[in-house]
């Protein structure tokens, strides 16, 4: 299977870029349909695999069919029934290949039947965050199943070996096929605990892309799209939730920025220092919109409230304009929340909020009780090294920003720190 995802990936340039964007929002509607109509999540996920290497094969040549997801849906079984008569096969047991094959009764309702009141999508982001998996392994699955991204591109995006990323989906497959969990929407007394990982996972997703942890280049914008694309999914799905509006609206507006965060050479750019001319002000208003819909409609919560620091960000007109009392207000409510408040990356950036409205001093005496959980995160002493500039340290903050350099894996970040550092000399 990895070998044919290779090869559908070196094809795809033969697809228009609406034609890829296309079988990226129908492979979670496929896998939904079939796994809905015919169980077996893992083999379904295959088969899908398949219809859409046949698809990025077939549709530069002849052309889109007038319905592409029923003539994804009907290649797909066409590929589980193969796929589970091969199974059959190797089991050599007749009983057990009679309740394999797919009678011509299951084929019912037509794969261009439109999806019943329980969208298949969400029902698969649940499956693919079922909480026996790791959060690696959910990361992995959900991105396959619901991005429709391949091994490949899932494991470049996470710098890992394409062997180990199949391996990773492989057994993450086995283990919601061991589950037996059903094709359908938890219950109501976990749903609220299942889409809190289906949002976490989204906001993992997210995070690597817009701030790679490796690698040559300061984000990934295909895997942030890829993130928003998905949350648009969710949020369409489930509009009355704030949380979800919340998620989304902290992408679009952390997003926003990524034009400006880079110079010439790929070394990032603070915000401070940013040209926020190039900020992307249509996201910017949708992010805002959803943020000042969501707060008033129920329990405030660690996405929205996220989305509102945010969105003090990029309504400021320039960095001295920035509304610093407000938001470390909202840091603190934020750290108030069950969720957040032993989260030490929150607690840092409730440190710069404070630095920032008070002075350095008072953002470097919070910073003192962070240095046992942070001592190993480049953010920690990248923040502290700003903190001993801005207080006029620059012999410590030379130290820090070195040490910050020593500890990230990001290339551009370690030359942008090592040069920050060179400044002080």
């Amino acid at each position: 299977m990895e070998r044919k995802e290779v090869a559908a990936a070196g094809r795809r340039h033969a697809l228009s870029g609406p034609q890829t964007d296309l079988l990226r929002q129908l492979a979670p509607q496929v896998v939904g349909a079939v796994t809905r109509r015919y169980g077996h999540f893992d083999a379904a996920e295959d088969a899908t695999q398949e219809a859409l290497l046949a698809a990025a094969t077939q549709w530069p040549v002849e052309g889109v069919p007038d319905s592409p997801r029923a003539w994804l849906i009907t290649v797909a079984a066409r590929r589980l029934t193969d796929i589970l008569r091969s199974q059959q096969s190797r089991e050599r047991r007749e009983r057990t290949a009679q309740q394999w094959i797919l009678p011509a009764e299951r084929h019912a309702p037509p794969a261009d039947a439109p999806p019943g009141d329980t969208d298949d999508t969400l029902v698969l982001l649940f499956l693919c965050c079922h909480p026996a998996l790791s959060t690696a392994s959910q990361i992995a699955l959900t991105l396959r199943a619901v991005g429709g991204l391949t091994t490949a591109e899932i494991a470049r995006a996470f710098l890992v070996p394409e062997a180990t990323m199949a391996r990773r989906i492989t057994r993450a497959k086995r283990s919601v096929k061991a589950s037996g969990v059903p094709f359908r929407l938890p219950p109501d007394a976990v749903r609220g605990e299942r889409l809190a990982a289906v949002l976490h996972t989204l906001y993992l997703i997210f995070n690597e892309g817009y701030a790679s942890t490796g690698g040559p280049s300061v984000h990934r914008a295909d895997l942030a799209a890829e993130a928003i694309r998905l949350a648009r999914l969710v949020h369409r799905l489930l509009p009355g939730d704030s949380e979800v509006a919340g998620l989304l609206a902290l992408m679009l507006l952390t997003d926003a920025r990524r034009p400006a965060r880079t110079a010439a050479d790929g070394a990032p750019v603070p915000m401070a220092e940013q040209d926020r001319s190039l900020w992307n002000a249509a996201q910017i208003a949708e992010g805002v919109a959803l943020v000042e819909a969501a707060l008033p409609r129920g329990p405030t919560g660690p996405y929205q409230l996220q989305a509102a620091i945010a969105a003090l960000h990029d309504e400021a007109p320039d960095a001295d304009s920035t509304d610093w009392p407000q938001i470390e207000a909202l840091y603190g409510l934020l750290l108030r929340l069950p969720a957040m408040s032993a989260n030490p990356v929150v607690a840092l950036n409730h440190a710069v909020a404070v630095a920032m409205a008070r002075g350095p001093l008072h953002g470097l005496a919070l910073l003192e009780g962070l240095s046992d959980r942070l001592d190993d995160d480049h953010r920690y002493h990248s923040v502290r090294a700003h903190l001993l500039e801005l207080s006029g340290d620059r012999d410590g903050a030379r130290t820090a920003y070195r040490t910050a350099a020593d500890k990230t894996p990001s290339l551009p970040r370690r030359r942008y720190l090592h040069a920050r550092a060179a400044r002080l000399a």
